[in-house]
Formats: structure tokens, sequence, C-alpha cells
């Protein structure tokens, strides 16, 4: 079965052509939208133009897409008609960076391919099976009703991913594994696994929550919010300053991603080396928070941008999660292994983020076709 992926984010377009079963991606290709997606304006001409380069002229036999936020609808891969499209776009409100963009992709691409079965794949269904002691927040039953306030949780793609590539790293089942998966890159999340079963994560209503981020402050004190909003700060300023301006951009003064920042904290940048050990901190606190919600730890699984690639700060991380007996690991790897030393008691892995894989197996499962 050939599927074409598509992953629209807040700056990019990733696509991919993959064979199923099997994981075989014949292509791959990207579209840059710049440093905001939402305010470009040619959107739909580069969904078509990565399609065709994609396809190559040659048939396909279904489309699956990336969607950030599903609410509380979609808690699994969805077949899309006119509603689910609508319904995507209705959830801009809590995920104003991706649904809007997520929701034309899909309008876009059923244009390019209209006698295909599209499929919307959400981050969020991953932890529809999070109790109500970890998706309710401590608010008033008024709020929580009226406005559907819940902790949904994100990048469940990619944990996903990671949990079935950790079950075969560590030749173990998915059932028998206690994972925590440490999602690290632009946005930041960690996840609690127990059995494949997702039971607490760090991001919350919206993917603001939690680990700071690459321009994203994650948790702060929401006291700090309303004396900003007291003071004369408007919520767009308010949501574009959370959003675009904090995080490791707001505190290492760089518009650059983490290695630019690391290469920046080498020359000794005092605001780079601060803001690479606030992420360390805040990333090994989060951790060791969320490992809390399992009966024991088997293994940290480290993914998304930073997590995949930087092993300083991989280190950096486990040099401060020592009270639950992790080791400071150090090894570099371009490919997903087992980092830490044979016999660990918590073993450390390096898993590479492949959401589109992910997909293209819930859509080939979800049509339940196979690949002859």
């Amino acid at each position: 079965m050939r599927v074409i992926v598509l992953n629209p984010g807040s700056s990019s377009l990733k696509g991919s052509l993959v064979n199923v079963p099997g994981d075989d991606t014949v292509a791959s290709d990207e579209v840059d939208w710049g440093a905001d997606a939402t305010a470009r304006t040619d959107r739909a001409a580069g969904v078509a133009r990565l399609i065709a380069n994609l396809s190559g002229g040659a048939p396909v036999d279904a489309i699956g897409y990336r969607v950030v936020h599903g609410g509380e609808r979609f808690r699994a891969p969805t077949l899309v008609d006119d509603g689910v499209v609508e319904a995507i776009d209705q959830l801009a409100a809590i995920a104003p960076l991706h649904n809007p963009v997520a929701a034309e992709t899909i309008r876009a691409g059923r244009t390019a391919l209209p006698d295909r079965p599209h499929v919307a794949c959400f981050d969020t269904a991953f932890h529809a099976t999070l109790a109500e002691e970890a998706w309710r927040y401590p608010l008033p039953d008024e709020w929580v009703e009226r406005h559907g306030l819940r902790r949904y949780g994100f990048h469940g793609l990619s944990v996903e991913w990671s949990v079935e590539r950790a079950s075969t790293l560590l030749d173990r089942p998915v059932d028998d594994l206690r994972l925590v998966v440490a999602h690290l890159g632009s946005g930041a999340s960690v996840t609690a696994v127990s059995g494949g079963r997702s039971v607490d994560t760090s991001m919350g209503f919206t993917p603001l929550e939690g680990l700071m981020m690459g321009s994203r402050a994650g948790s702060v004190d929401p006291g700090i919010l309303l004396h900003l909003l007291r003071g004369g700060v408007s919520p767009d300023e308010l949501a574009d300053g959370l959003d675009h301006r904090s995080g490791l951009v707001a505190v290492s003064g760089s518009s650059g991603g983490g290695r630019e920042i690391e290469a920046a904290a080498r020359d000794g940048d005092a605001r780079a080396r601060l803001a690479l050990d606030m992420f360390a901190r805040r990333a090994a606190s989060g951790i060791a928070a969320i490992a809390a919600s399992l009966d024991r730890l088997d293994a940290i699984v480290f993914t998304g941008g930073i997590g995949e690639n930087s092993a300083t700060m991989r280190a950096a991380i486990t040099a401060r999660l020592g009270v639950l007996g992790v080791a400071t690991v150090r090894a570099e790897s371009d490919a997903d292994a087992v980092l830490s030393p044979a016999g660990a008691p918590v073993a450390v892995l390096r898993v590479g983020a492949r959401e589109d894989l992910a997909i293209a197996r819930d859509v080939h499962r979800l049509l339940g076709r196979d690949a002859d």
C-alpha cells in the first residue's frame, strides 16, 4: 500500500511516500513556510506541488495527515469527510498555530487527489487513555464543563513510534515496558507510558504547557499572566509572546535553533549557556516528575530534533537524574540505539522521530488493506 504522509507544522510541511507494511520510505520532501506558517498565503499550492513530487506521477493508495489537536471527538485515526475538516478547523482556538494549517493542508490534498481516501491522525489520540486524575485540572466545575478544559497531551504520534522502537531495541514486549518518552525539539514534552498506554504527559489543554521549548515558555506561574493582562498586555500580545518569543529564543537572545545556541555557548556566549542550562534543568525535572506516574522506570527515550541529535543535551539532562538511578550518557549516535551501558538500572535510548511511519501504519490499519 503506497501512502503519502503529510505533516504540516508551524514552519514547514514535511512529506513522505511510504510503502506499508514494511516501513519502506520511497521518497521524502519538504516545503519551507518560514517562521510562521499561518502568515503564508500560498500553502495550498505548496501542498499540491509536494504531492506531485512525492507521487512521481505513479498511483498512490491513500493520504495520511498529522493533525495536532483532535479535541474530545477524535480519539483514533479518522477517515476524512467535509465534517471532519470543519471540526479540525473549529479546534483552532486551542491550537492556533497548527489546526488551521492542518485543515487547509487536508483541503488541498483532497483537491489534488479527490478519488483517494484521506485519513487524519491526531497527536492527542495516544493520550485518550489518561485517567481522570491525570487529565482533570483542579478548576471550578463550571469552567471545566463549559469550556471543555482537560489535559489532552500532544506528540502522541512520536511517542507511539518511540514505544515501538524501544520494544525492538530492548528486545522486550511493549506490554512489559515502563517508559518515559522525552520528545525534545522546538516543541517539547515528556510522556509516561505503561504497557503501551499513556498514563501522564506534560503538555495539556494546549501545547503551551510543560517543558521549556524552542520559542514557547512552557509552564509559568499563572499569576504572571494575570499580572501582564492587568498591566495592559493584550491577549493577542500575550499569545504572541508565549508562542513565538519565549523559551530558548527569549533566554538566549537568538532566533536560531538548538545547534546554533549550542555553538554560541561553546564560543562563550553567557546567554546561550544559560538557555541550555535552563532547558536541561526543566527537561530533567519533567522526566523525574512524570516518572512518578509509573510503578517502575525501565527506560528513558530521547527523540525529537534536540533529543535525538544533541548528545550534549542528553548528557546534561541525564546528569541531573542520578536520583532515579540514571547514569550520565554521553554517547553520540546517528541511529536508533541503546546509549546506556549494558545492565544499567534505567536504559537510555535514542530514537529518531518518525511520525510519518506511525501515520502510514495507522492509515493501513484503518483502511484494512494489505500491501498487495
